[in-house]
């Protein structure tokens, strides 16, 4: 039997909300009824997401915070549970790849920058919010990782480790709070066209009418490619699924991963040497 996505009463906390699959994420979830909590660093941009939400009959709020600090991601999960008094779907969508850094050239400064905008603040938001979900027995955690974390990524191997982190650990924690009713899955994107992956700067001009041929699925994708996704495992469809990893690629990953170009740098799309 088919269950409807109906998110009425349910409160959904999502970081990073104020564009692409963040705010992808947002609209979503309100549209089917969450109340939605956008957590984002820039202001404009968070206000931005809430009031095409509010515009379009749905409810949310503005969390101006920044992931990266400790006291910030305390003080955003504690405002939320005693406002709210729940927390029923954590998205920890926050993530980037800073610099590109080949690991001979990098160092701790670079390591420590990419620990926290991709793995610490996903440890610590959830395990701040995740006693209310065991207490209330459900909730949905739904970790945004990145196809990098499922395959190899030269271009900058501590990256990917960290997005493999974000990975393993829903796959660890799903483990540990399943028989307490709440689930942990992720999405991996790739091909995704948002403000920090912005394929139209970094596509040649006149390669741009590869994609048919070069993506499988004939296309790049769109924040709403992924957010759909995450409304089905926010969702009772997916309430059978703990741990899961679902790569959100347009099928990158199937189909093969990074090559060498002729002049020695690495490419997974259309590109000049």
């Amino acid at each position: 039997m088919s269950v409807e996505v109906d998110l009425e009463g349910k409160v959904a906390l999502v970081t990073g909300a104020g564009a692409g699959i963040g705010a992808g994420a947002a609209h979503v979830l309100a549209a089917a009824g969450a109340h939605v909590v956008v957590a984002e660093i820039d202001a404009d941009l968070a206000a931005t997401t809430v009031d095409a939400i509010r515009v379009a009959g749905g409810r949310a709020e503005v969390s101006v915070v920044d992931v990266r600090r400790a006291d910030d991601v305390n003080r955003l999960a504690a405002t939320t549970l005693a406002e709210h008094g729940r927390v029923d779907i954590l998205v920890n969508n926050v993530g980037h790849y800073l610099t590109v850094t080949p690991f001979g050239q990098s160092d701790d400064d670079h390591w420590d920058a990419l620990d926290a905008i991709n793995f610490r603040h996903v440890l610590r938001l959830t395990r701040a919010v995740l006693p209310s979900m065991v207490a209330r027995g459900s909730g949905s955690v739904i970790n945004v990782t990145s196809v990098e974390g499922l395959r190899g990524y030269p271009p900058d191997p501590v990256y990917g480790a960290y997005k493999a982190a974000v990975a393993h650990f829903t796959r660890c924690l799903a483990l540990e709070v399943a028989p307490d009713g709440v689930r942990v899955n992720a999405i991996a994107p790739d091909l995704t066209h948002t403000v920090q992956v912005d394929y139209d700067k970094m596509t040649p001009p006149e390669l741009a009418d590869r994609w048919p041929i070069w993506a499988p699925i004939g296309r790049r994708g769109v924040p709403a490619d992924n957010a759909d996704v995450i409304l089905f495992l926010a969702s009772d469809l997916s309430r059978f699924m703990i741990g899961q990893v679902i790569p959100t690629d347009g099928g990158s990953v199937v189909a093969g991963g990074w090559f060498r170009t002729v002049n020695g740098r690495w490419t997974n799309r259309p590109r000049n040497p």
